[in-house]
């Protein structure tokens, strides 16, 4: 195994003898020169490591030796090491991208753990998180065995997500492959707990928030006369990428509490994202508003009126609330809105839908280029940190934050990753959605699906008589018989939504205060 290999710049290196031999019986190869100058020349030359640097040299100062090994070697790791605790040096130095910061006298143990923290990190953490997984492996299967309520399954979601996330980087993939098969247990039984309580939540006082109590749950407790509030659904959002987006929206905003909400059936957004603004469920909304609703096999937009669903429920509501509504399909909309957002000062409410990750879903279907950058759940989360950081929607919470608004975020259902057809049949008037289905004559597989046979006992409309809903389960996606391998090949690992699982269904709901 090659020893690492240190250079250590000091004017007084000799006093750091018993330092360097310390290193050397560690297995580390240190070299060392006295300025600046020579350490600029060793960095050109050689490949180091690290450079543990002193701040305080004659000639050229750590600080300028600094910025020119950045320039030469911006990934090389400096550790600057000084007598001085003045501010503006730290500040400096960190600008600078350093990778430690000592102040003098260091003991060995100190540089040790300097070059453990920059050279071995990946390694140390990988092996921990691996371990720590290991132990928890046995407490989630032994929760998946016994979880019977919604809380329960919102808290398992979460701690899988979480060890997803700790795992993504480690360098031991069967570690994730086996969470991957407790993620496709867990959707198992989520599907027959859905199954059996669904219905039943519906028409009783003993569920979770769902898409139509969200806004009234959620939301208007936080809505105050002194302070606005920015409420941002980010279409089809799943909990990963919101845990990944968070960090850049905890720059500018603490966290005052995470909810989790249930999207109603079918999970996508004609449904599911019309019903948290009209405060209805669809059988309610068809009811009420037949000008506002189209059901699958009509023509036209399914969510053109979500501003005037709003805006009834607000009225039915009594508040007495000064609100706007702004969708964002595009980023010239995206960046008209971010230059206009002061003059939202005034509201109480200001929503915004962001359409974005639902954009790169459907894209990964149709566009070859999209399937590559998004071929996993890992690259998903990469390409919407992408998005979101160059976004006009980040541009936004940032001028939320600079107006003192409270900022709600969240989604109105998430998406799976498609990985198994199951067939279906049915006459030409059936709904196109992939993970659910309506329309007469279906005809599918029983074990692969939930069937509401009379849609009105889940509060869905009914296109025509004997026209029942059927939902996929876990990560199957419909497939016609006609053409079938063709069919499958074009729509196999793509992300869709409309079905039963817990990436589908348990959505964030995140409120902030601004810092």
């Amino acid at each position: 195994m090659k020893k690492i290999d240190i250079l250590w710049v000091d004017d007084e290196i000799d006093l750091l003898k018993p330092h360097i031999l310390f290193l050397e019986k560690k297995n580390y190869k240190v070299d060392t020169c006295t300025n600046g100058a020579d350490a600029i020349d060793m960095v050109e030359s050689d490949n180091f490591d690290i450079v543990f640097l002193d701040e305080n040299m004659p000639g050229i100062t750590g600080l300028e030796t600094l910025t020119q090994i950045k320039q030469l070697k911006p990934n090389l790791p400096v550790v600057m090491i000084t007598k001085s605790e003045e501010e503006y040096i730290m500040e400096e130095a960190i600008g600078s991208k350093i990778a430690d910061y000592l102040i003098k006298p260091v003991n060995p143990n100190q540089i040790l753990l300097s070059l453990k923290k920059n050279l071995d990190h990946s390694r140390l953490v990988s092996e921990k998180t691996t371990s720590n997984y290991q132990q928890e492996f046995r407490k989630i299967a032994m929760d998946l065995a016994m979880v019977n309520t919604y809380e329960e399954w919102v808290e398992l979601y979460k701690k899988l997500i979480h060890w997803e996330l700790e795992l993504e980087d480690i360098k031991d993939s069967g570690m994730l492959e086996i969470l991957e098969s407790q993620k496709a247990e867990a959707n198992s039984q989520f599907f027959k707990f859905i199954k059996k309580n669904y219905q039943d939540w519906l028409h009783s006082n003993e569920k979770p928030t769902l898409s139509h109590t969200l806004f009234k749950e959620y939301v208007i407790p936080n809505l105050n006369k002194n302070q606005g509030v920015l409420w941002v659904v980010i279409d089809n959002l799943r909990y990963d990428q919101y845990r990944v987006l968070e960090p850049f929206i905890n720059e500018f905003y603490k966290k005052e509490k995470e909810h989790s909400y249930f999207s109603i059936l079918p999970t996508a957004t004609q449904y599911a994202r019309n019903a948290i603004f009209s405060g209805l469920m669809p059988s309610e909304m068809e009811k009420l508003y037949p000008n506002y609703w189209k059901n699958d096999l009509d023509e036209g937009g399914k969510n053109l009126f979500e501003a005037e669903f709003l805006t009834t429920q607000i009225k039915r509501l009594n508040l007495n609330i000064q609100h706007e509504y702004h969708k964002i399909v595009s980023l010239k909309s995206g960046k008209d809105l971010a230059d206009n957002y002061n003059s939202t000062k005034q509201n109480d409410l200001t929503v915004v839908v962001y359409n974005f990750v639902d954009m790169i879903s459907h894209a990964k279907t149709e566009m070859e280029v999209i399937k590559e950058l998004a071929g996993d759940d890992k690259a998903y989360r990469s390409l919407t940190v992408s998005w979101f950081k160059n976004s006009p929607l980040f541009e936004i919470i940032q001028k939320a934050h600079q107006l003192g608004q409270k900022l709600i975020i969240t989604t109105d259902h998430g998406t799976i990753n498609c990985k198994t057809p199951s067939k279906v049949i049915g006459d030409k008037n059936i709904s196109s959605n992939l993970r659910y289905k309506t329309g007469k004559s279906l005809t599918y597989e029983e074990k692969d699906v939930y069937v509401v046979k009379n849609p009105k006992e889940v509060f869905l409309p009914s296109i025509s008589i004997n026209s029942p809903f059927i939902f996929a389960k876990e990560d199957l996606f419909f497939a016609y018989p006609n053409n079938y391998n063709h069919f499958v090949k074009y729509y196999k690992n793509t992300y869709q939504h409309g079905g039963i699982s817990l990436e589908e269904m348990i959505i964030p709901c995140g409120v902030y205060s601004p810092k």
